[in-house]
């Protein structure tokens, strides 16, 4: 704003043009003291801004250091985190290492002797187990998932709940074993010996259970319970005659077809 502003002199009263006056008619010290307080504004004003840019210094070389931390512990972090953090779950523990849980989860255990011992929610998981002796064991509740027992001794042994799936179960001697509720599917018990085991409410594949009732014999000696009866095996006649639909069950005799057309209402000539 150009204001005009009165400068009083010792010689004339002209009015003079100062650029940036405080708006008004004044003298000569009312001048003086509007143009110290531009001054002063123009001070402030100064500070202001440098105040400001120190600010968005400030806030961007706080950002850049933890954009900097961030990707430092991105590239170096993870692998001392993870080590702290694996340390540390090794000393709390966890599900198994404690009373009969053991952790056997994909170790390489061929032969090993596990007789005649408390295994009881033991995770074998995907562990090779081959000829492995589990004899006399407590295995209720044990994984055996994605295991190979192959060969393995599981003579009156209590398999009982056991998580058995996918498993291979190949020639493995499961003489008067108790499997009862366990979960077999998609498991293979080919040649396997299951004189006197107990399937009660186990998961078998359809395909597995009709294999092993092809040669199912015995009664378990601790339950009592027949081989081919916990594996619902049955005699080829009551195999017909379980399925009306079954092509090779009974069938309707033509005498009774006649009867049924015969009892049928005419509607027309």
């Amino acid at each position: 704003m150009v204001a005009m502003i009165k400068c009083p002199t010792a010689t004339n009263d002209r009015a003079v043009v100062l650029r940036g006056g405080c708006g008004s008619t004044r003298t000569s010290s009312t001048t003086y003291r509007c143009r110290i307080q531009q001054r002063r504004r123009v001070q402030s004003a100064v500070v202001t801004n440098a105040k400001r840019q120190d600010s968005v210094n400030t806030w961007v070389g706080t950002s850049l250091a933890g954009m900097a931390a961030s990707v430092a512990l991105m590239v170096l972090g993870p692998e001392s985190a993870y080590a702290d953090l694996n340390k540390f779950e090794a000393e709390l523990g966890g599900e198994f290492g404690s009373g009969t849980a053991q952790q056997y989860g994909e170790a390489d255990i061929i032969g090993k002797d596990f007789s005649k011992q408390d295994l009881r929610r033991s995770n074998f998981t995907a562990a090779d187990c081959r000829d492995c002796n589990f004899k006399d064991s407590k295995l209720v509740g044990a994984y055996f998932i994605k295991s190979v027992v192959a060969r393995a001794n599981f003579e009156n042994a209590d398999l009982s709940d056991t998580l058995m799936d996918r498993a291979v179960i190949v020639d493995a001697n499961l003489r008067n074993a108790i499997l009862q509720r366990g979960v077999f599917t998609r498991s293979d018990f080919a040649r396997a010996d299951i004189y006197g085991a107990d399937f009660s409410n186990a998961l078998v594949d359809k395909a597995q259970q009709m294999a092993m009732c092809k040669y199912a014999d015995g009664v378990n000696a601790f339950t009592g319970v027949s081989t081919r009866k916990s594996l619902n095996c049955s005699s080829r006649r009551q195999f017909k005659a379980s399925t009306p639909s079954n092509p090779d069950g009974p069938q309707v005799s033509s005498e009774e077809k006649d009867a049924f057309r015969s009892s049928l209402p005419t509607y027309r000539d």
